[in-house]
């Protein structure tokens, strides 16, 4: 294949992963932006396979003796027929782990193919400084992010580990010890390039970096902890591309590597909290303030709270990782409709990191159905509580907890919130009183105006709609 159509092929590659971004930032044309990203790197990989020089098939055929292309049909299949499967038969509860092992994948696939590129090639090392510090980047980017990934994938599953913060004492002295000795290895190399074996303590260093990294993170903080792993994943991929020489690595990965950054900022911005502190502060350690169970709610059934809303005009759903949970979607959908057939206004108030993604709420509620429309996002909900009648949370809590407007002590003070506490009445549907991630009892539960309708999610909403039925 000419260099000229290769690079043609790429920029048509790219053009695709542009557009794919920007489809993907709307829930309306988020399915038509994936189909362009998924085109963009067919392209982009039928274009490696075929542009080599020698390259990546005649370097199989020489290695696995002619059976290069017989590998990498396999190696294809084998992907697709997994990621077949785990498109149909995962849950969208479990969404965000499988968005932290994808991360991770790509982080252990760069990291992997450097290691190959450095031990097979240069097999007495190599003196080409621009090759050792690309492949030492995408080494220590890589495997921080595979093993963080699957540490934030256990906490996601509380798989042995639990999903909140997890500290010792001299945490941030060690992990800063660590990196410094990281760092100090590359270059170390830099200095000493024929000293390839350098690449097997970066990896392991970097390995466990992405898991000191990850574990003092608590569940409140996953969605911005996604979203840095994706942006790492990217860079990773972006610093193999640069070693290999192949140009739609490159592209990729900076967009990928950008983007993720940038939805990190959005996120901490919408907390209202600086990056360091999402990393290093272990919001959620500790339970503080009141503890719930000792103070008196008002406990109502589906029933009373059928009445109420009854004569409502104008409902905002506000849904949270409780709905997530009790997979409450499409039972939360019945009741939109029902309501709306009765003449009732109903929208979503949905929070920039309401779930444990980015984006959670609003997968959930496209996969019910819900038309994009009704779903508003933190300053329009806002704007439109006080002449709400009755607001419905399912399972959120700190996004919602007035302590972050009025207590300076409390962990999330200064946070941006959905204005619940200005509705007319307030239903919140929880398990029990117990707190949210960051660790603080919600004085909103206790509440002249909220009505406490204790037990799971999704039961609790179907039993509403018999009883508004009836």
């Amino acid at each position: 294949m000419s260099t000229e159509l290769t690079t043609i092929a790429y920029l048509i590659a790219a053009v695709l992963f542009v557009f794919a971004l920007k489809r993907m930032a709307s829930p309306k044309t988020a399915r038509l932006g994936n189909l362009f990203g998924a085109v963009g790197m067919l392209i982009a990989i039928v274009v490696t396979l075929l542009a080599s020089k020698p390259g990546i098939l005649s370097d199989a055929r020489g290695l696995m003796q002619d059976w290069g292309w017989w590998f990498i049909i396999a190696g294809a299949l084998i992907g697709a027929v997994v990621g077949g499967f785990l498109a149909v038969t995962v849950k969208m509860t479990a969404m965000p782990q499988m968005v932290a092992m994808f991360n991770g994948f790509g982080g252990l696939a760069s990291g992997l193919v450097v290691f190959v590129e450095i031990w097979k090639r240069h097999p007495t090392g190599s003196d080409d400084l621009y090759l050792v510090i690309t492949v030492a980047i995408s080494t220590l980017i890589g495997w921080v992010t595979f093993t963080g990934s699957l540490v934030a994938f256990a906490k996601l599953q509380e798989f042995i580990v639990s999903g909140r913060p997890t500290v010792f004492p001299l945490q941030k002295i060690v992990n800063f010890a660590l990196l410094a000795l990281t760092v100090g290895l590359i270059v170390l190399w830099g200095f000493l390039p024929e000293q390839r074996v350098l690449i097997i303590p970066i990896a392991v260093l970097a390995s466990v970096l992405g898991v000191l990294f990850t574990i003092p993170i608590g569940g409140a903080d996953m969605p911005v902890v996604i979203s840095l792993l994706n942006s790492y994943s990217g860079l990773a991929a972006c610093a193999t591309g640069f070693v290999l020489g192949n140009p739609g690595l490159i592209i990729a990965g900076s967009l990928v590597g950008a983007s993720g950054i940038v939805l990190t900022r959005l996120m901490c911005v919408a907390m209202n909290r600086s990056l360091a502190n999402v990393l290093f502060a272990a919001v959620g350690t500790a339970v503080a303030g009141k503890t719930g169970e000792q103070r008196t709610v008002k406990r109502y059934t589906p029933e009373d709270a059928a009445m109420v809303l009854d004569g409502a005009t104008q409902v905002m759903i506000v849904p949270g990782y409780g709905m997530a949970v009790a997979q409450a979607q499409h039972a939360v959908k019945e009741l939109a409709d029902l309501l709306t057939d009765r003449g009732v206004t109903v929208r979503y108030a949905i929070h920039p990191v309401a779930g444990r993604m980015p984006g959670h709420m609003n997968v959930l509620l496209a996969e019910a159905e819900v038309p994009y429309e009704q779903l508003y996002d933190l300053d329009q909900a806002n704007a439109e509580f006080e002449q709400t009648d009755v607001a419905l949370v399912l399972g959120a809590n700190d996004v919602i907890n007035p302590a972050a407007r009025t207590d300076e002590g409390c962990p999330i003070y200064g946070m941006p919130i959905l204005d619940v506490d200005k509705a007319r009445t307030v239903f919140i549907c929880k398990r029990s009183l117990g707190p949210g991630f960051a660790g603080i009892d919600n004085e909103l539960f206790y509440s002249d105006k909220t009505m406490m309708l204790f037990g799971d999610g999704k039961e609790t909403i179907v039993s509403l709609v018999a009883a508004m039925k009836e």
